[in-house]
């Protein structure tokens, strides 16, 4: 693998003694790892659906590494059971220590590693608001989180300006995981490497700054922001830090107590890592922001009522137990929202909660990912399948499997959801959606 001069020269300088280690790295296979999701299992439950073994990493507790090509094709990956991930990645959200009942935002969040990582961490309660620019890249966002079954968080696609201009002090932590140079991909993505120049370094680092100060008014008074990035480069690192506060000295940065990586060049307390720390490299910043105040925003107004609700209520009724919150009607799709919604008018807000059914013609029809943020004992009827077993792969592939039972059944592997049919005449009419179906 050919690395570009002007990144060797800067990586020598960087790490002096260390280089001869780092360019060795480059003749290895890259980190490999998963994340356990425990919105949706256990680690006994994780590691006896996989088939290979699981080592722990220092970068999360919930972060091992092994996995391989095809994890996505594993009955447990379709269970969102987990999440394929290269370890050092899941450092940033360990960083920023979600706690349940906060209010989270991740403002750079497609593909959706991050935020599901938070959701998890959320434990179902409070709010995680998923932000991405580029709409082509949220159909990975909303798909993850559905998968991983987040049902309180919210997805959209708005601009760093107006959204954190919208929830100014609102938010208690906040992430912005910025696109970068991505030199810590070089590894594992050669087309990485096509792409790196020194300008290009020079204007990320530009666009990160502009990010951050975007993101700053979103945190609360006494709360957390934390910056993360995949890339070497002093520019987008430590020197991006330095710029954010110098232009707010609202903000301060704040030690990160964890076992990985190493200091910041600059001997801030941030971190490093590099493909010798165990990952594929990583660059992680904690700011708290000074004060107490935060600001609250109305509540959202739009919860279905009357006969909307009533309907839904029953379709909730026919498929879980426990009480259904509120729901949201956005054109022919009713949603279960999210807990403490804010209003959102004027965002361009593609998902809040989890779908719970689509009008078609006068009745509605149960959706996938009101079953996917559902644990099995929640639902009236469930098949449970081994991972083995051929009829979970058949009904993974899209195909009628038998079954003895009657109406809308969700079906498991190793006791976790991983899709639903409808049960009739010893058969379950097959409703995992087309897009998510296996090839094989």
């Amino acid at each position: 693998m050919e690395l570009p001069e002007r990144f060797c020269a800067r990586m020598k300088e960087m790490l002096g003694a260390q280089w001869g280690a780092f360019s060795e790295g480059f003749t290895e296979p890259p980190f490999r790892g998963v994340r356990l999701n425990p919105l949706k299992c256990t680690e006994d439950t994780l590691r006896e659906s996989l088939p290979f073994p699981l080592t722990e990493t220092p970068f999360s507790p919930l972060c091992f590494y092994g996995g391989g090509e095809k994890v996505g094709a594993l009955p447990a990956h379709h269970a969102g059971m987990f999440y394929s991930q290269e370890p050092s990645a899941a450092s940033a959200v360990t960083a920023l220590g979600p706690l349940p009942g906060e209010r989270i935002l991740d403002l750079c969040a497609a593909p959706g590693g991050k935020a599901t990582q938070i959701a998890g961490l959320l434990q179902g309660r409070g709010l995680l608001w998923a932000n991405e620019v580029v709409r082509g890249r949220t159909g990975a966002l909303l798909s993850n989180l559905e998968r991983l079954g987040a049902q309180n968080a919210v997805v959209s696609c708005e601009s760093p300006g107006r959204l954190c201009g919208a929830f100014e002090g609102w938010f208690d932590r906040v992430l912005v995981d910025a696109p970068c140079s991505g030199e810590g991909m070089f590894r594992r993505d050669p087309g990485a490497i096509g792409e790196w120049s020194a300008e290009h370094v020079a204007a990320c680092a530009q666009r990160q700054g502009l990010i951050l100060d975007c993101a700053a008014q979103a945190v609360k008074g006494g709360g957390v922001l934390v910056y993360s990035t995949c890339t070497f480069s002093y520019e987008e690192n430590e020197g991006v830090c330095e710029s954010f506060l110098r232009a707010h000295p609202e903000f301060s940065f704040e030690p990160i107590p964890v076992p990985f990586g190493r200091p910041a060049l600059d001997g801030s307390p941030a971190r490093r890592i590099f493909p010798m720390d165990g990952g594929e490299g990583h660059f992680v910043a904690r700011f708290r922001r000074k004060g107490e105040e935060k600001r609250e925003k109305a509540p959202f107004a739009g919860a279905a009522g009357g006969p909307a609700r009533r309907e839904a209520e029953s379709l909730f009724a026919e498929l879980f137990t426990g009480e259904m919150g509120p729901v949201g009607i956005f054109g022919d799709k009713v949603l279960l929202l999210p807990e403490g919604l804010p209003d959102f008018t004027g965002l361009h807000v593609l998902r809040a909660g989890a779908q719970l059914a689509e009008r078609k013609g006068k009745r509605l029809e149960p959706a996938h990912g009101a079953f996917m943020a559902r644990e099995k004992g929640a639902c009236l009827g469930a098949a449970d399948f081994p991972p083995e077993s051929p009829e979970l792969l058949g009904f993974l592939r899209g195909e009628e499997i038998a079954w003895e039972g009657r109406g809308y059944t969700a079906v498991c592997v190793n006791g976790v959801v991983t899709g639903f049919g409808k049960a009739a005449g010893g058969r379950l009419k097959n409703r995992y959606p087309k897009g998510l179906r296996l090839r094989v």
